[in-house]
């Protein structure tokens, strides 16, 4: 259903029983899903696909041009996923060369003022609390909560499951399961609650704590406690997560809290 004021290009693909308000601009080479609902003053660039039953809320800009010097023209997109939810003046920008397209899952909350700037990969279940900014090609983990106005540095990776409170700034890679703090951003415990609210057992949780306890807690460097933790814990599908996340990360991760 169009509002007559809301202008829809001839070339977008748009699902019979999408709502579109008034003052909606949907370019061409625009795809959105069945049950999605676009309130008054969005604008959609092109480039844009948006999945099913998503309510994208007045103000918000998806598809924009990103906002990277480097950026010459070049074709790219923005994928966003099903039972999205895009609050008033989120701005998710394209990709560019280096990725072509910038994504944000399926069950996302990203909630006012957002930024989400080009190559950006964001996954499943992610919550973004309002006034967060994510610089290029950040990549987000699924079951993230950012607090609200956290700023991430382009090409930071946060693992699954991690939790960082409201503020922070995150300038180096955070390893999936636990909750991050402070500043300089430091680990502060692993995200038990998060882990019992997803059915976690606390087998595991106790399993996830004791290879951090190595990591931040026993006085050994990353590599040390990386070669002590394959040496002494079974392998299982959290400790090779958690492994593989330390060994590729290209900025090295978020420090253990040392009190004053």
């Amino acid at each position: 259903m169009k509002q007559p004021l809301a202008y829809v290009h001839p070339e977008a693909k748009v699902a019979d029983n999408v709502v579109i308000e008034p003052f909606v601009s949907i370019d061409k080479d625009v795809i959105i899903g069945e049950g999605t609902r676009i309130g008054s003053s969005v604008t959609i660039m092109p480039g844009v696909r948006i999945g099913k039953n998503c309510r994208i809320f007045p103000g918000a800009v998806i598809g924009a041009e990103p906002q990277d010097l480097k950026f010459k023209g070049e074709y790219s997109t923005v994928e966003i996923g099903d039972n999205t939810t895009i609050r008033e003046y989120v701005t998710v920008n394209r990709g560019t060369s280096a990725k072509g397209k910038t994504v944000v899952g399926n069950n996302c909350l990203l909630m006012a003022y957002v930024h989400v700037a080009h190559d950006c990969v964001v996954g499943n279940n992610v919550i973004l609390v309002n006034s967060t900014q994510l610089a290029g090609e950040v990549i987000i983990d699924d079951y993230v909560i950012l607090g609200g106005m956290t700023a991430v540095h382009q090409f930071v990776h946060i693992g699954s499951h991690v939790m960082i409170s409201g503020g922070s700034l995150v300038r180096k890679d955070v390893p999936p399961y636990i909750k991050a703090g402070r500043e300089p951003l430091s680990y502060v415990g692993i995200n038990s609650i998060g882990l019992r609210r997803r059915a976690f057992s606390n087998e595991k949780i106790c399993e996830i704590q004791e290879i951090y306890r190595y990591i931040y807690q026993k006085g050994l460097n990353i590599s040390q406690a990386v070669e002590i933790i394959e040496a002494e814990m079974p392998a299982s599908t959290e400790r090779d997560e958690i492994l593989l996340f330390i060994k590729d990360s290209k900025r090295g991760i978020i420090r253990g809290y040392l009190p004053d």
